[in-house]
């Protein structure tokens, strides 16, 4: 190959990376959020019991959310859950009848953007709805900070450690977190400057070592999404118990809703 041949490849190449650079500058948040805009059923038509609520973020939106808990009790604590970057709170509903089942009231959160809720998601956005969320429950429904449990999977791992920081609760379920999202990202898309372009940081392990609580980290071993390396390191970050489901990937049923995960969330509640 000449010089000449070599000076236009290289060229080439530097073009291409800066497309797909500014490409991804300008859809990024499109390709981290993967919204099921909804309209969701009624509540009570997925999960027998559940109230149908809404909640009122510090910049004017109201997002709609499933509230549960046991029949004819008292629950031993809630857990706010705040779910994932894709789908809805729908298809958190067996979970939170998992938990309901082991004597907990639950809150699914939907992000703005998800679930029929207004809004488009961003870092600073999910902050401000998680919030709205905790405010729901320690104000409307009195729900005393030691007695609140907080479950983030995946992308809400970073949005409840973030809020754990501001609000510590009772304890803090983790599944399949990352170190922060560069670090899947770059996973992703091995070619292009991520940690450069991206506008929404959520750096779960450095704000993991702030904190100074119960917690337990739920990985799966084979994990295709998220490294498991990653949720490994976050868990000795946070000095959190690990529970590791050696054949799991990122999506499957045990990772949704399984004994080990529900046993997981069992264990932070204050005795």
């Amino acid at each position: 190959m000449t010089r000449t041949v070599l000076v236009r490849v290289l060229l080439v190449a530097l073009v291409v990376v800066v497309l797909l650079s500014a490409a991804f500058w300008a859809l990024q948040r499109r390709l981290i959020y993967l919204p099921d805009p909804g309209p969701v059923p009624a509540a009570a038509t997925v999960l027998p019991g559940a109230e149908d609520v809404r909640l009122r973020t510090a910049d004017g939106l109201e997002l709609g959310a499933w509230y549960l808990r046991p029949a004819g009790r008292d629950p031993a604590a809630t857990v706010l859950v705040a779910g994932g970057n894709g789908g809805n709170r729908a298809g958190r509903a067996p979970l939170a009848a998992r938990l309901v089942q082991a004597g907990l009231a639950v809150l699914l959160l939907d992000y703005r953007g998800y679930g029929g809720n207004p809004g488009d998601p961003s870092e600073d956005g999910l902050a401000l709805d998680v919030r709205a969320a905790h405010r729901y429950l320690t104000e409307d429904r009195r729900v005393p900070p030691g007695r609140l449990v907080y479950f983030g999977e995946s992308l809400g791992s970073a949005v409840v450690t973030e809020l754990a920081l501001e609000h510590p609760p009772a304890g803090l379920l983790l599944r399949s977190p990352f170190v922060d999202l560069a670090a899947v990202g770059a996973e992703i898309y091995p070619y292009l400057p991520v940690r450069l372009l991206l506008r929404d940081r959520f750096p779960v392990k450095e704000q993991a070592a702030r904190l100074r609580l119960p917690a337990v980290v739920v990985v799966g071993g084979r994990d295709s999404i998220v490294p498991p390396a990653q949720s490994r390191e976050v868990a000795a970050a946070a000095s959190a118990r690990l529970v590791e489901i050696p054949d799991a990937d990122h999506n499957d049923r045990v990772l949704l809703d399984g004994p080990e995960l529900v046993e997981a969330v069992v264990s932070l509640v204050p005795r």
